[in-house]
């Protein structure tokens, strides 16, 4: 038996134990390479990778060390004693051989999968070699099985609506927080709304870190119940809920090998919302050249493979296909996104006005589907609704709700970025965009970002700013002006090329 110690070392979602090279339980000498280890002693048992430590201040011979996420999934504490075994190779892992073959993979066998994603039984390595294994192709019902699968045991159950709603943006399109806008109107009109999102994984703010900027999101599912019984609407977090967790685990190694299959995408997007308890679903597929769904061929694609996973999950799901191929509002960055957010809410004159008009849209098509609406009221009642001031009231009620938080600063590092040449907008580059602003520490720090100045259409003189670049650490703010030294982002063309 070892004594049980807590290393605090994270390591994304990668399970690790520490032993000493002359441990007094376990032979080292000989291993020459990555080992997976069993630890028992827990009500659970865990697996982890072996690594092996010549510091005895580190680790005692007679100690057996875990870092944080082995930690606490143990749930023994310091002191404990423990013991280790070889960890064998999980039997899921033969589906995805069969899945490099070019096989065909079963319910049970996605299930089994995922099952040893949940459990901590593969590593990082393991998980992304499923991606890539599935990557190549995934028929519709394996993205089906694979949906289910990943669902998990915790499911939310709201047994007193007969409508619980959501919305999704698939993302790519830097500033487009609609969602949050869209909670605020449907919620006004009374229509129950659990808004789940996520923290950023690739953008400059994923929608749970813009609302984090005007209130607290992080809650239990007890509480995010509560908060709908008492105002209709809420936007939390679904990291706090502890659903889907395979899930949060794939989406944190498909950032680290920048693979982001629409299969997968699919399949996560509409587990989450299944596990959240939503009945109906609506998801915006932006479509440009430079976002993540880049044609209407691919976008078409991806909604009738939602629609026939939708379906056979019988949850009702409206997908619309939108234009993707600039910026929505002037923020991009936590911080400046919650400011175009409440500008939009107060109907002030200097809000985006396409932030704005996509919010209505998408809202509209949300309130129908309540059957009392015809077909084409919705964008009319949602224009009044944020017009009578009714969705201003009710954010400020879900902020009230749910906690105000302090509210963090815009960053002190700016620099305007000037156009290079008289003319007009012709196109904005959303990917290289976001890359600017995520060098500049956005996703990290709320106060970081990109404030946009001028739009695809605008006039521009050479010298005139086009946006502002903003840092909270040089570092981050020496990253971003060596990437836009390099290339803006924006495509300038002559104001006779525009004419002509």
């Amino acid at each position: 038996m070892l004594t049980l110690k807590h290393l605090p070392i994270a390591s994304f979602n990668e399970n690790i134990v520490y032993l000493n090279r002359n441990c007094a339980a376990y032979k080292t000498d000989d291993i020459n390479s990555l080992v997976k280890i069993e630890v028992h002693g827990g009500i659970k048992t865990i697996t982890a990778f072996l690594q092996i430590v010549d510091d005895e201040g580190l680790v005692a011979p007679d100690e057996l060390a875990l870092n944080d996420e082995a930690f606490k999934q143990i749930n023994l504490p310091e002191g404990a004693k423990v013991s280790l075994t070889l960890s064998p190779v999980p039997v899921s892992t033969n589906a995805i051989k069969r899945k490099i073959a070019g096989n065909i993979l079963t319910s049970a066998e996605y299930s089994a999968i995922i099952n040893d994603i949940t459990s901590k039984k593969y590593s990082n390595m393991d998980i992304a070699s499923f991606l890539v294994a599935s990557g190549s192709f995934m028929s519709a019902p394996e993205v089906l099985s694979l949906s289910e699968a990943m669902i998990g045991e915790k499911v939310l159950h709201w047994d007193n609506e007969s409508l619980v709603v959501d919305c999704h943006s698939l993302g790519g399109v830097p500033g487009n927080k609609t969602d949050i806008i869209i909670t605020a109107i449907v919620g006004a009109y009374g229509l129950a709304m659990p808004k789940t999102a996520s923290h950023s994984l690739t953008s400059c703010a994923g929608v749970a870190d813009t609302m984090g900027v005007l209130t607290n999101v992080d809650f239990d599912a007890e509480r995010l119940k509560a908060l709908i019984e008492e105002n209709r609407a809420a936007i939390v977090s679904y990291d706090k809920l502890d659903i889907c967790p395979a899930s949060r685990i794939i989406s944190n190694v498909e950032r680290q090998i920048g693979i982001a299959q629409q299969e997968h995408i699919a399949a996560s997007i509409l587990a989450i919302k299944m596990a959240a308890g939503v009945t109906n679903l609506l998801i915006d597929i932006p479509v440009g050249p430079k976002s993540r769904i880049k044609s209407a061929n691919e976008a078409m694609r991806l909604r009738k493979l939602m629609e026939f996973v939708g379906d056979m999950l019988s949850i009702d799901i409206d997908v619309v296909i939108t234009d993707g191929s600039e910026p929505i509002g002037n923020g991009i960055g936590a911080v400046l996104e919650a400011r175009d957010v409440i500008k939009v809410l107060k109907n002030s004159e200097d809000a985006p006005q396409d932030l704005r008009e996509k919010s209505l849209f998408l809202a509209g098509r949300m309130l129908e589907f309540d059957p009392k609406l015809r077909g084409g009221q919705g964008y009319f009642v949602a224009k009044e609704i944020l017009d009578s001031g009714r969705a201003l009231e009710m954010m400020n009620n879900i902020i009230k709700a749910q906690g105000k938080v302090p509210q963090p600063k815009i960053g002190k590092l700016s620099r305007d970025i000037t156009a290079n040449a008289s003319g007009v907008i012709e196109a904005i580059d959303n990917a290289r965009i976001n890359k600017i602003g995520v060098l500049a520490g956005a996703g990290q720090y709320a106060g970081a970002g990109i404030d946009l100045f001028k739009k695809v259409g605008d006039s521009v003189e050479q010298g005139e700013p086009i946006y502002r670049i903003y840092a909270c650490n040089s570092t981050d703010f020496a990253f971003a002006n060596s990437v836009v030294d390099a290339y803006t982002g924006y495509e300038i063309v002559s104001s006779d090329d525009v004419e002509a």
